[in-house]
């Protein structure tokens, strides 16, 4: 790279993602007058700032209109060089002619810096990719290392791009610990159900409560593009809907119990029990 190292902010990997890049020094050029020379022209600080900005403008002239052509004119004045800065007149003093080089210094420097960014405690430049609204972090992340790849190829010799963090993985494991409680809280209420309800089928079948809720939370949250999270998943499953089964089925039980329900059809009490708890269950 060269020795001065811009702040780009580029978009790129097909609009998905902002890079924003800082570190290094961002080039300047710095116009240094002398207060002491200043002074001896009868000049101010002020006289050095108005001259800059008049004589570093491009200005329109109009237009000339011939054989029912429009040509535009315009007064390109944008100095460009050290110079060219340089040779600006401020004025006159006796007569003489005073330039900017006459009272000031003109040289490129830098920017003065509030903080820079280290790696290993040695100064580097650091690029992050930002993720736009609404877009998929497994996604940009891939997207973001295949691109990273493709600018590595182009890149001169010695000059080289590091990954420091890669978001893929933090949502990988997101994504497996989910899966783990899920797995683990289903197995857990199997559990629970068959010690206190001594019967397996009934486990199941409040068990088969978790995938169902599952599918319906997740349907609606991605219709409705709201995000996942690991305490949202586990509260609507295990929290909200779970609970409201494992009672139902307490109470199915309880009634197939009692003595007075012995001869009743199944289906009617399984219809009894769920009435008498739908209501403070939902």
């Amino acid at each position: 790279l060269h020795d001065w190292v811009m702040r780009p902010q580029l978009r790129t990997v097909d609009g998905v993602v902002e890079v924003n890049a800082i570190g290094g020094h961002e080039r300047q050029l710095h116009v240094v007058p002398d207060p002491y020379k200043l002074t001896s022209y009868n000049l101010s600080f002020h006289d050095v700032v108005r001259a800059l900005e008049q004589n570093n403008v491009n200005v329109g002239a109009g237009y000339i209109e011939r054989s029912g052509e429009q040509y535009l004119i315009r007064v390109p004045g944008q100095a460009e060089k050290a110079d060219e800065f340089s040779e600006i007149l401020l004025g006159t003093h006796k007569g003489r002619p005073i330039y900017v080089h006459d009272v000031a210094d003109v040289t490129f420097g830098k920017e003065l810096r509030t903080g820079a960014a280290t790696h290993n405690g040695k100064e580097t430049v650091l690029g992050t990719a930002v993720m736009l609204i609404g877009e998929n972090s497994r996604d940009v992340a891939a997207d973001v290392g295949t691109k990273l790849e493709s600018i590595q190829k182009s890149l001169p010799p010695g000059v080289k791009i590091t990954t420091l963090y890669d978001r893929t993985s933090l949502v990988q494991k997101t994504i497996a610990t989910v899966r783990t409680n899920l797995v683990e809280g289903a197995a857990l209420v199997i559990v629970v159900l068959f010690v206190l309800l001594r019967n397996f089928r009934a486990a199941l079948i409040t068990a088969a409560v978790i995938p169902l809720s599952m599918l319906i939370t997740v349907s609606g949250m991605v219709e409705y593009k709201i995000s996942a999270n690991l305490m949202s998943l586990g509260a609507i499953d295990f929290g909200l809907i779970v609970d409201g089964s494992v009672v139902m089925m307490e109470n199915v039980f309880r009634l197939f119990s009692e003595r007075e329900n012995q001869g009743r059809k199944p289906e009617e009490i399984v219809r009894e029990a769920a009435a008498e708890v739908a209501r403070p269950v939902a």
